[in-house]
């Protein structure tokens, strides 16, 4: 569904040199899968996700979504921010209805959509409100279901829950996941929180300070333990949950060692 080929990103530095942000960066992320990038601060992750987003041009390789070519933002693509980016003049169903009446829905037709969408993350009654009269878990409730308002292949997410409290951050978490199942969608999230990418990744990528590359991949299955009725509770205090946690710590730790000798890095999973 998604296949990133080989791309590298460069920026320009403010003193005429360039910074080689990514290098050499595949992956492939198949429909219905929820791919979480891991890596310390500056490893590239978020500039990996501009550049599917169609934000930032990529200096050799290519990108493309259902076999058609990114190199512009749009509407196949969804994206959840960090702070949420809604208007504080128009109300929450307005935000969430804004992208659908650019696509040319009319405004009650927008409306419509916006209130089921709005009902998927639980914000029916709070429609009519103004943004700032929500709660930082609520705004990035809107977020989502604005990002979802034009039914995109893939929804992008850069670190959405990174701002929330522990416990909206839980409870986000598990909003997420009921919109996964509902929807089916295909996610690409990143994050920080190795519990967290393990709690809601199929599958995980680890990636080294910059350059950024994909030094390791995992395949994880305690979202659809979950699902299937264990709690997480039980799910984080077993083995598997714990070994899988304490080899990407020791794996992000020891980045700069990946750094420094590239072809001596882990292998993939």
């Amino acid at each position: 569904m998604l296949q990133v080929e080989n791309i590298s990103v460069y920026f320009s530095g403010k003193r005429g040199n360039f910074i080689h942000a990514l290098d050499r960066v595949s992956l492939e992320i198949a429909k219905g899968e929820i791919v979480v990038a891991l890596g310390a601060s500056g490893c590239g992750k978020s500039t990996l996700l501009n550049a599917i987003a169609g934000f930032l041009p990529i200096r050799q390789g290519s990108i493309k979504l259902n076999g058609k070519l990114v190199n512009k933002a749009g509407s196949d693509r969804g994206v959840v921010f960090q702070k949420d980016t809604l208007l504080p003049w128009k109300s929450v169903i307005d935000n969430v209805a804004l992208g659908l009446i650019f696509a040319g829905l009319t405004k009650t037709e927008a409306r419509n959509r916006a209130r089921a969408l709005l009902d998927l993350v639980g914000l029916t009654e709070f429609a009519d409100q103004a943004p700032y009269e929500l709660s930082g878990g609520m705004r990035q409730r809107v977020g989502l279901a604005r990002s979802l308002a034009t039914d995109p292949s893939i929804l992008l997410m850069d670190e959405p829950f990174g701002a929330l409290d522990s416990l909206t951050r839980e409870q986000m978490q598990e909003l997420l996941i009921s919109v996964w199942r509902r929807t089916g969608k295909t996610i690409f999230l990143i994050t920080h929180s190795i519990e967290e990418a393990l709690c809601l990744g199929t599958r995980i990528i680890v990636m080294s300070p910059r350059p950024g590359r994909i030094i390791a991949r995992y395949n994880a299955d305690f979202i659809r333990q979950y699902i299937g009725g264990m709690d997480w509770s039980s799910i984080r205090k077993g083995p598997s949950f714990n070994s899988l946690r304490e080899e990407l710590r020791d794996l992000i730790h020891k980045t700069e060692i990946v750094q420094a000798t590239p072809q001596k890095a882990f292998a993939n999973v």
